[in-house]
């Protein structure tokens, strides 16, 4: 029998235990304990499911990498056409982390309506286009159908541009182009009928506010490109964490002649902000340790005093340091576990509150996104609670 261990439990199952000056003292230590576990778990799970959906907006829009001419001259739009014929498309044999290639092009135009128009950027899409990623995104009607034998005149636009120009779905958009090297002579645009099947909200406004999907035939034909020619192409991999390794590995394995680069290269301004919300979550982590660990080390020390009678009786009977000490820490041992299970319990409520019913909301010209984002593994939730146990223990047997 652990004589320490069964001490501790009688202590804490007396009356007089329940009833002493350090209850109080104990129920705060308690309370502590569970406010800050609460507090991390929030912490955790707004922060990497902010960075979470941001990444897999940003991907769906742009994939992981993206393969262009050097010469595009940063332009959203694409400048000049590559070969749709290369080693890497459409399988990447050579980066076997490479999930999916698809070729895209983009064009500026204007959607124009009795009482409004809109500038627009059509992003073009062929067959091989994943929309797994862009589904999330659909708010009504359907996807455009790209299988049909000639080029489909259904696009997505976005909710915002829809609001703007009052249309809705099944609504025709007459589009306007500027034609390839027009001259001063005859109308330098060209028009498109196009009919919108379906409108997205992704919560970018750097992309809701500028881009319809479309047929990239389209696109080909307007530009006078051949049928194998396209703007870029998007490469999707399997782990986003590993973006820059396989970054390179993609630049090694592409033609001299193209640029290949991460979305993080592309868009660096964004990822610097969500590199800035780990710096958030470790600080809030260690602030709150902090304050966790100091109320159970005031409630031991209340314990102790509470106790000095019963020390005095041990050490008579022949216990030693160690042993007194031992009943003291069991003791804490259970107060911590206390203020876990309750942090536990509280927040992984509120954090499936907000996963199922979304009750706080963001502003997405700041955020990106229009609800709070949630997102927590087991292996967060493991690491909080053993991580804060041990590291308690340890600074009270110090």
């Amino acid at each position: 029998m652990n004589l320490e261990y069964f001490i501790a439990k009688r202590v804490q199952s007396s009356a007089a235990y329940k009833n002493s000056v350090s209850a109080p003292i104990i129920k705060i230590a308690i309370a502590a304990i569970a406010i800050g576990v609460i507090v991390m778990l929030i912490a955790i799970a707004t922060g990497v499911g902010l960075q979470k959906k941001i990444k897999e907006k940003v991907s769906a829009f742009n994939g992981h990498a993206s393969i262009s001419l050097y010469d595009r001259n940063n332009s959203i739009t694409t400048v000049k056409p590559i070969s749709i014929h290369q080693d890497f498309y459409p399988d990447f044999v050579s980066v076997p982390e490479v999930t999916h290639v698809q070729a895209v092009a983009t064009l500026g135009g204007m959607i124009r309506t009795e009482k409004n128009f809109e500038g627009i950027i059509l992003k073009g899409v062929g067959i091989d286009y994943d929309w797994s990623y862009f589904k999330g995104f659909l708010v009504d009607g359907a996807l455009p159908d790209m299988t049909l034998e000639n080029a489909t005149r259904e696009i997505l636009i976005s909710d915002d541009i829809a609001r703007r120009l009052q249309l809705k779905v099944g609504d025709k958009a007459p589009t306007y182009f500027v034609k390839p090297n027009a001259s001063s002579n005859g109308n330098p645009t060209i028009s498109r009928g196009f009919t919108i099947s379906g409108i997205y909200d992704s919560g970018l406004e750097e992309y809701d506010t500028k881009f319809i999907i479309g047929d990239i035939r389209h696109i080909q034909k307007i530009n006078k490109w051949e049928d194998d020619q396209i703007g870029k192409f998007e490469v999707f991999i399997d782990d986003f964490d590993n973006l820059d390794q396989l970054g390179v590995k993609i630049f090694q394995n592409t033609d001299s002649l193209l640029n290949s680069q991460t979305i993080k290269q592309q868009y660096p301004t964004i990822f610097s902000w969500l590199a800035l919300l780990d710096s958030n979550i470790y600080g809030i982590i260690a602030i709150i340790l902090v304050v966790g660990i100091i109320n159970m080390i005031t409630a031991l020390l209340v314990l102790i005093l509470d106790r000095t009678r019963m020390i005095g009786i041990l050490k008579a009977l022949g216990a030693g340091n160690w042993m007194v000490r031992k009943v003291f820490l069991y003791n804490a041992m259970s107060l911590i576990i206390q203020g876990l299970v309750i942090g536990n319990v509280i927040g992984l409520g509120l954090i499936g509150i907000q996963y199922f019913f979304s009750p706080f909301t963001l502003d997405p010209s700041t955020y990106y996104v229009t609800e709070a984002p949630v997102y927590i593994s087991l292996w967060h939730i493991v690491a909080l609670n053993l991580g804060t146990f041990i590291l308690c223990l340890l600074v009270l047997i110090i």
